[in-house]
Parts: C-alpha cells; sequence; structure tokens
C-alpha cells in the first residue's frame, strides 16, 4: 500500500455515492454520478450503493481500501453530521487514518433543495469534484484523551434535577444539586393532585425530595446560584454562590420556634409559595415539606435590617442553638466536576398581557396555578375553593391556552395544558359541585391513559366548548348576568357565539422559558431555540445533549412537558453523566487551531474573538497560543487573525482553496 503520511506518493482515491433509498436517487442520477467520478484525477475506483451507511456498505469500503490500496475516501451521501463518525470507523477499521474522509453532502444540499435532475445531477459531479480535490491534502490526525471527573453537577431543584440526582448518586458518583430557591421541588411542589391518576402530588415528591437532602452522595445547596463555569469537559470549574439567608444552616434545626416568636404585625408580606394569596412573616419556611428544613430571613420585610429596632424575639427563641446571623453575608465556593445537567425549568406565562381575560382587573379571575394552591391541602385555604370574598362558586369558567397557540403571545403548544385544565375541572367539581365549563381550540390527550381521563370528565358532565374566548368582562345585558364574569366565545361546533355568565375564571397558563434563559444560556455555553428553550444537540438522536460536550439538559428547560416526560428526560440525561464517568477519558476531535508563532504579532485580536476563551496569550514569548483542549474548532480565530498566523487543522486555507477551484473548475 502506498505511504499515506508521505505527500510525495500520489493518492489512490476511491467515491463512494450512496442511493438513500429514494432520498438521492429520486433527483440525483446516481449511477452517473458515480461514472462521472470514476474519471476524475487519482480516482481509482468509485461505486454506488443504495445504502451507504449500511453494514454492506461501509463493508464495500473497508474491501476497497484493502484491495486498491485505496488512501482516500470520499462519500457522497447525507448529513456528516449524521454519519461521519460512521465512515471514519469505517476508514479506521481497514486500516487507514480516519480523517483521510471527504463526505459530500449530496442529500442536504441537492436532492432535497433541488426538482430539476438534471441540474440537480450537475452540481452533485462539482461538488464530488471538489471534494476529491480536497482529499489529497489531507493529513493524519489523532483524537486526544481527556480524563473525567466523576463528580456531576446539577443545575435546578425541581422533579426533574431530583431524579437526575438520585439516579447518578445511587450509582455511587458524587453530585452537586444547585437550586436558586429556598427548598428544592420546583413547579410540582405547587400540586395537589396529578394527572391523570390524580395520585397526591406531595406523596410522590416529598420522599424524593427527603432521599436528596440526606443522600451521602449528594451535597445539596439552595439559595445558591452558578457564578460561573470555566474549562472543559471532563474538567468544569464552577463558581456557585450562596445568598445570605442569614440562618447558619448546619445550627438550624427547623423547628420553627423563630417564626411564631417574631412579633412583625403590620404589613405582612405576600407569600410567594402561595403565589401572593396568604401572607407570611420575615423569618419563614417556604412550606411544611420544604427540603432543607431551614428558615430563612427576607431583609426586605423584617425590621431588623430596616431600622436596626427589633427586638430581636427570634434570636430569643432560637436561644444556645445561636443559628440566626444577622450579619451573614454572600459567600462563593468553587467546585470541580466533570459533567453538567441543566434542569433550570421553566416561567408560567404572565396572564396580565392577555387584557381581555381580566387578570389583575377582577378578583375572581385566576391563573391556574392560584387554583393548585387553593385545592392543596397545604394551600392559604386548606383546600377549600372559596373566592377572594369567601363565597364557594356555582359556576366556573377554564380558559385553555391562555399564552398558547398564539401568534400575539406564544405560538407553541404548552403540551399540559388541556390535561392540567381537565385536572382542575374534576378538583373544582368534586369540591364545589359547581357547574364547570372548559372553552377549548383543541383537545390534546396524546400521553397513556390521558384519553380516559378526558372520556371520564364527559361522564362526570363537565361542560366544554370548542372556541377562542373573545373576552371576560362584568357588564350584564341580562339579568342572569348580574353580578357575574361574563364569558363570551366562538362555539365552533353549534356555530354561534356564546355567554356564559361564571363566578370564577380559571386561565390556563401556557409554559415559556425561564427569563434569565439567555443569561444561562452565555452561562453553560449551550444554544437556544428561537423561542428561548435550551437546545438539544440532534431533536432525535441526541435529545439530552448539547453542542457543548459534557453539558446536558432536562426537563422542561429544553420545552413544554409533563413530569412523565421531564422524569425520563432527566433519566437520559443522568445516563450520559454517568457513561461520560464511567469511560475515565473522552476522545476530543483533532480539528483544533493552532498558532505560527514565527508568524504571530501578538496583537491579541484573538483573544477577545474566541468564543471558548480557548486562546490565551503567552507573556514570556508575546504569542498566542490555543489550548487544544478548549478549542471546538468553530474556526473564528482563524478566521479573523490578521497577521493569518492561525490555522485550523482539516480547514487549513490550502484545502479549501483547493476545494473552491475544484467546485468552479469544469473538467
Amino acid at each position: 500500500m502506498p505511504d499515506a503520511h508521505n505527500p510525495d506518493t500520489p493518492p489512490r482515491i476511491g467515491v463512494y455515492v450512496c442511493h438513500c433509498g429514494t432520498n438521492i436517487a429520486a433527483t440525483i442520477d446516481v449511477p452517473a454520478l458515480a461514472e462521472y467520478a470514476a474519471g476524475l484525477p487519482d480516482v481509482v475506483v468509485a461505486r454506488e450503493y443504495k445504502y451507504m451507511c449500511s453494514d454492506p456498505g461501509q463493508e464495500l469500503i473497508r474491501q476497497d481500501i484493502r484491495e486498491h490500496n485505496l488512501t482516500r475516501i470520499v462519500v457522497a451521501s447525507c448529513s456528516p453530521l449524521m454519519h461521519e463518525p460512521t465512515f471514519r470507523g469505517a476508514l479506521v477499521r481497514a486500516g487507514i487514518n480516519a480523517f483521510f474522509l471527504q463526505m459530500v453532502n449530496i442529500r442536504e444540499h441537492v436532492s432535497w433543495v433541488h426538482t430539476n435532475k438534471e441540474e440537480a445531477t450537475a452540481k452533485a459531479k462539482d461538488l464530488v469534484r471538489a471534494a476529491v480535490r480536497r482529499v489529497r491534502l489531507h493529513k493524519p490526525l489523532e483524537k486526544r484523551r481527556v480524563e473525567i471527573k466523576p463528580e456531576v453537577l446539577v443545575v435546578g431543584g425541581g422533579i426533574a434535577g431530583i431524579h437526575a440526582a438520585l439516579t447518578i448518586a445511587n450509582s455511587g458518583k458524587h453530585v452537586y444539586l444547585v437550586e436558586r430557591q429556598p427548598t428544592i421541588g420546583g413547579h410540582m411542589a405547587l400540586f395537589d393532585k396529578t394527572f391523570p391518576t390524580l395520585d397526591c402530588a406531595a406523596c410522590i415528591l416529598t420522599p424524593k425530595m427527603t432521599a436528596v437532602g440526606s443522600h451521602p452522595n449528594i451535597t445539596l445547596w439552595t439559595y445558591a446560584e452558578v457564578a460561573a463555569v470555566e474549562g472543559y469537559v471532563g474538567n468544569y470549574k464552577v463558581k456557585v454562590r450562596h445568598k445570605p439567608r442569614y440562618i447558619v444552616e448546619d445550627l438550624c434545626i427547623g423547628c420553627q420556634e423563630c417564626v411564631e416568636a417574631c412579633v412583625y404585625k403590620e404589613g405582612r408580606w405576600a407569600d410567594e409559595f402561595n403565589l401572593g394569596l396568604s401572607k407570611r412573616k420575615p423569618i419563614y419556611l417556604p412550606f411544611p415539606q420544604a427540603v432543607p428544613q431551614k428558615v430563612l430571613i427576607d431583609p426586605e420585610a423584617c425590621i431588623e435590617f430596616k431600622s436596626h429596632k427589633c427586638k430581636k424575639t427570634c434570636v430569643e427563641a432560637c436561644g444556645e442553638r445561636k443559628a440566626i446571623d444577622f450579619k451573614q453575608e454572600a459567600s462563593t465556593e468553587e467546585i470541580d466536576v466533570g459533567s453538567i445537567i441543566v434542569s433550570t425549568g421553566f416561567k408560567t406565562f404572565a396572564a396580565h398581557r392577555n387584557a381581555c381575560y381580566g387578570y389583575g382587573v377582577y378578583p375572581n379571575v385566576y391563573t391556574s396555578l392560584e387554583v393548585e394552591r387553593l385545592v392543596n391541602a397545604s394551600g392559604p385555604t386548606s383546600g377549600e375553593i372559596v373566592l377572594r370574598d369567601g363565597t364557594t362558586p356555582k359556576m366556573v369558567g377554564i380558559i385553555h391556552c391562555v399564552g398558547s397557540r398564539d401568534h400575539n403571545t406564544n405560538r407553541w403548544c404548552s403540551k399540559v395544558c388541556c390535561m392540567y385544565s381537565l385536572k382542575l375541572a374534576h378538583l373544582i367539581r368534586e369540591r364545589t359541585g359547581a357547574e364547570v365549563y372548559n372553552f377549548y381550540i383543541d383537545m390534546r390527550t396524546p400521553g397513556k391513559g390521558y384519553e380516559e381521563f378526558y372520556d371520564r370528565l364527559l361522564d362526570e358532565g363537565v361542560h366544554f366548548i370548542r372556541g377562542r374566548v373573545a373576552e371576560v368582562a362584568d357588564w350584564p345585558i341580562h339579568p342572569s348576568e348580574e353580578g357575574k364574569l361574563v364569558i363570551r366565545a366562538e362555539d365552533t361546533l353549534a356555530g354561534f357565539v356564546r355567554r356564559i355568565p361564571v363566578d370564577m375564571v380559571v386561565l390556563s397558563v401556557g409554559l415559556e422559558p425561564q427569563s434569565d434563559a439567555r443569561d444561562v444560556r452565555r452561562l453553560f455555553n449551550i444554544s437556544c431555540s428561537e423561542e428561548g428553550w435550551f437546545l438539544e444537540r440532534h431533536p432525535k438522536l441526541a435529545p439530552v445533549s448539547t453542542f457543548t460536550d459534557g453539558v446536558f439538559i432536562a426537563g422542561a428547560c429544553q420545552g413544554p412537558k409533563d413530569i412523565p416526560d421531564s422524569v425520563a428526560q432527566a433519566g437520559a440525561a443522568a445516563a450520559e453523566a454517568m457513561a461520560l464517568a464511567d469511560a475515565k477519558y473522552v476522545e476530543l476531535e483533532p480539528y483544533t487551531a493552532h498558532v505560527i508563532e514565527d508568524a504571530c504579532s501578538g496583537c491579541k485580536t484573538c483573544l477577545t474573538i474566541c468564543p471558548y476563551t480557548a486562546i490565551a496569550f503567552v507573556e514570556e514569548t508575546k504569542k498566542a497560543r490555543v489550548n487544544e483542549v478548549l478549542c471546538k474548532g468553530c474556526g473564528t480565530c482563524a478566521a479573523t487573525c490578521p497577521s493569518g498566523s492561525i490555522e485550523q487543522n482539516l480547514f487549513e486555507d490550502q484545502e479549501i482553496f483547493e476545494e473552491v477551484e475544484g467546485l468552479l473548475a469544469y473538467a
């Protein structure tokens, strides 16, 4: 076999064209393309096959490498994002360097964007010709190995973060779970029941929360945020900022005697956990099942922070434990981890943005989350559904898709609204006997047992009106509407506009990305979709991986999903993190940039332009240097360097120029 490492040896190139079923062959004349490739300079063999990525297709390449002493391979098929590793593996098994491969994407770039077969075939020939000229200059490259630290950081303590943390911790690896709220639990902690089985949410969630708090392999940090992330896959350095609770957590035993002793009476503060439906003291425990069972002090409400004239009865109640510390300050801690799981969850649509429904104007218009607290036994009304004037509603309207499937707000379906609306309809009817009307656009019940739950609501006598609600108003045009809220909506099944007077309106608000999702994206160097949801590497083949190696996503931060889907995705993210840790090392792609020191002027332009902070300035030599472990091969520095002193493996200038010349040449 000719020496593939010797540039003076003429290359022996094999070209392989894939039919991809009819994805390619329906638009491109594949036999003609293979015949054309066979006549290009240095091409020894050119073949076509129905599915090149299949085992027989790969074996065809391996056999030709051995029999024809091939030193370079061109594969014309689909996207290299999907199958470049497949064909590189075939080259390695045949005994040549994996990077003596060049792929031509004739599916996405040609067949899927053209209808004229003759013109599509001509374009495919141009691309293959360019690849043949380029692959001659490919150099042998080797992947590098980086050791993996087994510790894992989980960011976000909702049900997804909890499940991921427990899964990893149970495998024997240490987990740092960081939650910015004073307690873990997330949105699920607000719920009374879960659909479609009507299981007690607390009965499901609380044992898992307790397990997190007591697990020897989990370091739980609540009321804390990730402040900075540096490093690379397997070796991340993370700074975590702890906000002051004004409570020494190691000394607090959660007895809440300090809460009872607090004498603050005037202007008691809205309870965030109950969404402002009740009040709390300046020193408080977020909710009875909170984990950790540690109180905290709100400096915005506490007299001691305002005037320093508080009697400090809370300190007296704490006694010898001395757990209260009014001088506590924020602190920062640095940890080393090998991988990170981001499970920062979602926020609900702000109902006041849709002014037509009267939220914030009419006191008896509630959001779905507020009703979740009303029906909860630990909520502000101990599970009784009463209006703000103390009466029990007899007529209730539930409006679906508030902030979802609406070009004025959010175009996406929030996935859970139909089902939780059905759940709330059941609970309201069960506890009050009220007539319940559901106003929906389409009923979407695709999960296991969901359609059956919908049928159950029909049997219970809940009313369903298909049509978008136009407005909620309080001006009557009939005596029966006096003192009521009137819902005006089109009934598309009956074919007319209806006016339904009700005592209570429930707005089924949709799910949105967190307000700081863009900041979190930059912190972990991951991508967001146009809407703001964190973007996965591949929607089907890599749904929990991101484009930053070692960083995974789980739960509703990736898109709207219910509890089972969140838990399933959390398990998948945990499995990815465990697989990474168990491998003990990771191979890094070699198409990184490098600095030609003799040509470097030390201008530092590349330092500010690198999105991965992979370039440092060496004071001794006054030259730039690329950290190949941090470099992702984006090419930004090579394109920006004014002196042309930065090159990138597999994308060197001469390789690109040769490909361009091949593309423009006429053979």
